[in-house]
């Protein structure tokens, strides 16, 4: 088997990355996410797999490397799902109408981003899950934030700058404790250390979300009426219907399974479908009686497919629709031909090629996390996993970092300012795909705004660049 060369790492990654551009750009636009985007990532898998077979990579090598790819996805693959079968049951019991009923009177939209962001990260951190925390809250927010009329891409920017604020600093959160054991790092020190770029990040977030919210065109009080009056005529609403969620929260604290919180949320609420909202198993169903088989219908529906709950709101209309777990069908389809293309790339070796490429090319302290910064980017990019953004450059520049006499926490630091963070940014990422299809948002809507989540590479550099607390091993004589 012959090595790969570094021409022949990039070749995928180049036809993939213009491709992408055609069939985004000239083509179909918002919609290739609908299966073009998903068919070209497997174009590149073909295409790395060509290289492979010419440098003697044997087939089943690279099926093997797919199929550990496809097996880590498989609990964010069955999370989509139940995230699914959440946010349709949730809409039909009037859980979410009643979170939007009682949000739009309590929360002053000029401060609705700022509530947004500092809510997601207490919930984020308190959770350790940037997933858990949009697909609870972050949901709810986004709907609420339509109603007012504020763009769903401001929100769900102010939603994931939040989630992963809390994510990065979160102790019980994955990445958290992935990243100082790649560098070798205590996670305590590991968290303290990361303070010295999230915290300005974050409070730089803060203020542009400040200023946005106060300069956006609020809609007058007499709009708010008419909306609150079309929800109340629809559903009925009851703060007893906030019990739901509010469990669903606290066996997340709790540390419960989010496979167990989010299905015991779509039972819970699948029952107060029938004994909360009667009426709108007529809407579902078309019928004007209550039996078994028709409430079964209209649950099922909730959980599955398309449900579209009218009222004399347009906006509403909007909010109030889910295709339940069909809905998340095309975020799965993504991150399947995702995990492929990745899958494909390690197999042949080409990740591996192209950062220590990267490394080579620096000589300098501020060069060195600047390549580690440049192959997380690289890797989400074309891995399309933040965990491989995180564990290749961690095992790759392990060593460099200890050579250049730099505590094994500026390693763990920048691999999550670059490799945690920017993964959301990603279309074609694990956790783009699944951020996207989470909220109802596209990459592209929420992307200028997700102002944490670009701003934090920037950070690390600046503080390198600087020679902000970079932190030296101690030298024992």
């Amino acid at each position: 088997m012959k090595k790969i060369s570094l021409f022949q790492a990039l070749i995928p990654i180049l036809l993939l990355v213009l491709l992408l551009f055609f069939n985004v750009f000239f083509v179909f636009g918002d919609e290739a996410l609908d299966g073009s985007n998903q068919f070209i990532l497997l174009i590149g898998g073909a295409i790395a797999a060509l290289i492979g077979f010419y440098n003697g990579v044997p087939y089943k090598t690279m099926i093997s490397e797919i199929s550990e790819n496809v097996k880590s996805t498989t609990s964010a693959l069955v999370i989509l799902l139940m995230v699914g079968a959440l946010s349709g049951t949730w809409m039909a019991s009037g859980i979410i109408p009643t979170i939007v009923y009682y949000g739009l009177q309590i929360l002053n939209p000029s401060f609705f981003l700022v509530a947004s962001l500092i809510s997601c990260a207490i919930v984020s951190i308190s959770t350790g899950s940037s997933w858990t925390t949009t697909a609870t809250v972050g949901i709810a927010l986004i709907l609420i934030g339509g109603a007012l009329n504020i763009p769903n891409g401001m929100t769900a920017g102010a939603v994931l700058s939040g989630a992963y604020f809390g994510d990065k600093l979160s102790p019980l959160s994955d990445t958290t404790n992935l990243a100082p054991a790649m560098a070798g790092a205590d996670l305590f020190t590991h968290i303290r250390y990361m303070t010295i770029t999230t915290i300005p990040t974050f409070a730089i977030t803060f203020l542009i979300f400040l200023i946005l919210g106060l300069n956006l065109n609020i809609e007058g009080s007499s709009n708010i009426s008419n909306k609150l009056n079309a929800i109340s005529d629809v559903f009925n609403i009851s703060p007893w219907l906030l019990i739901v969620p509010t469990l669903v929260i606290f066996m997340i604290f709790k540390k419960t399974p989010p496979l167990t919180a989010l299905f015991t949320g779509v039972i819970l609420a699948s029952i107060l479908i029938i004994i909360a909202q009667p009426q709108i198993i007529f809407l579902i169903t078309n019928e004007e009686s209550i039996t078994f088989t028709n409430s079964y219908e209209a649950i099922m529906k909730s959980i599955t497919s398309e449900v579209k709950i009218n009222t004399r709101s347009t906006d509403l209309n909007k909010l109030f629709s889910s295709d339940g777990m069909k809905g998340m069908m095309g975020t799965i389809w993504l991150i399947l031909c995702a995990m492929v293309f990745g899958g494909v790339m390690s197999a042949i070796g080409a990740l591996s090629k192209i950062t220590k490429a990267i490394l080579k090319t620096t000589s300098t302290i501020f060069g060195l996390f600047a390549s580690t910064v440049c192959s997380c980017l690289a890797l989400n990019l074309t891995a399309s996993d933040q965990y491989l953004a995180l564990v290749v450059p961690g095992k790759m520049y392990q060593q460099a970092f200890e050579d250049n006499k730099l505590a094994p926490e500026n390693l763990s630091r920048t691999l999550e300012d670059s490799g945690t963070v920017t993964s959301v940014l990603v279309p074609w990422n694990t956790c783009g795909a699944y951020q996207s299809g989470t909220l109802g948002v596209s990459v592209g809507e929420y992307f200028v705004y997700a102002f944490f989540n670009w701003i934090s590479p920037f950070m690390t550099l600046l503080v390198a660049a600087l020679s902000i607390k970079i932190k030296r091993l101690k030298i024992n004589n």
